[in-house]
């Protein structure tokens, strides 16, 4: 909520702050009390304890009687599926996803922005050794991953600094330690058609990520591809795996009509 305008007058604070408690869950958290969502949003208890109350009715979270914990509720899944499938991009895109994965050995995903992460929409692994690759749904940095600098180097400028700036105020560390080369990211994808990321986020990892050419259904696609430390070089990695992934973006825009 920290991000929209709430002096807007159609703005539902209340729904906002409803919203707000579901995303406060971290991967690998099971569980919640009032005291966390209350320090993690900046609502007061009494106002935290009305909303877990009636998303708990609604089926968005599950109440533990003996801890007086939380957990997400399947509804949770349900607003997510609709969305899911109806993205045309993601059946046209997987079979050239895990084509490409296979050949380097590694993880290819798509992603888009929501708020100052990037999240997955789909995601193939050339086997399980991938199987800590975030999977659909999670929350990736926008800084210090590829696909997060691929993003905001092709934002329009505005909108860009807006995302910036939301970084800055909520994740100063992350900020600090990897705004310039998100900002080095610009000239790399206007060289070079990619972005890149040096084992940045993940030390076993190098990642490279290329934005979609024009809007999916009104949403800025990026793909991006992983490829572990332990088969050769960054530079290595840059000359091999990151102009198949270009590749692979040209055919998917091409078989959505983008270019």
């Amino acid at each position: 909520m920290k991000d929209a305008d709430t002096k807007d007058r159609q703005f539902a604070t209340t729904l906002a702050s409803g919203i707000d408690l579901l995303l406060c869950f971290h991967p690998g958290e099971s569980s919640l009390a009032n005291k966390d969502f209350a320090q993690r949003t900046g609502l007061s208890k009494p106002t935290v304890a009305r909303l877990t109350h009636t998303l708990a009715l609604l089926g968005y979270l599950r109440r533990d009687p003996a801890s007086a914990r939380y957990r997400l509720g399947a509804a949770v899944l349900g607003l997510g599926h609709p969305l899911l499938a109806s993205m045309r991009i993601r059946p046209i895109a997987r079979p050239m996803m895990e084509t490409l994965a296979r050949e380097i050995e590694g993880a290819v995903s798509l992603g888009l922005r929501h708020r100052i992460h990037m999240v997955y929409v789909e995601t193939a692994r050339s086997s399980e050794d991938f199987v800590l690759t975030p999977d659909i749904g999670a929350p990736l940095p926008m800084l210090a991953t590829a696909i997060g600098r691929a993003w905001l180097a092709r934002a329009a400028p505005e909108e860009r600094l807006s995302v910036l700036n939301q970084i800055r105020v909520a994740a100063p560390a992350e900020f600090e330690r990897h705004a310039a080369a998100a900002e080095l990211a610009r000239e790399e994808l206007a060289r070079d058609g990619f972005c890149s990321a040096r084992a940045d986020w993940q030390p076993n990892r190098h990642g490279f990520a290329v934005p979609l050419h024009g809007l999916v259904d009104g949403m800025q696609f990026v793909l991006n591809c992983a490829v572990a430390t332990r088969r050769g070089s960054f530079a290595q990695m840059r000359r091999e795996a990151a102009p198949r992934l270009l590749t692979l973006a040209h055919s998917i825009e091409l078989s959505l009509g983008l270019r």
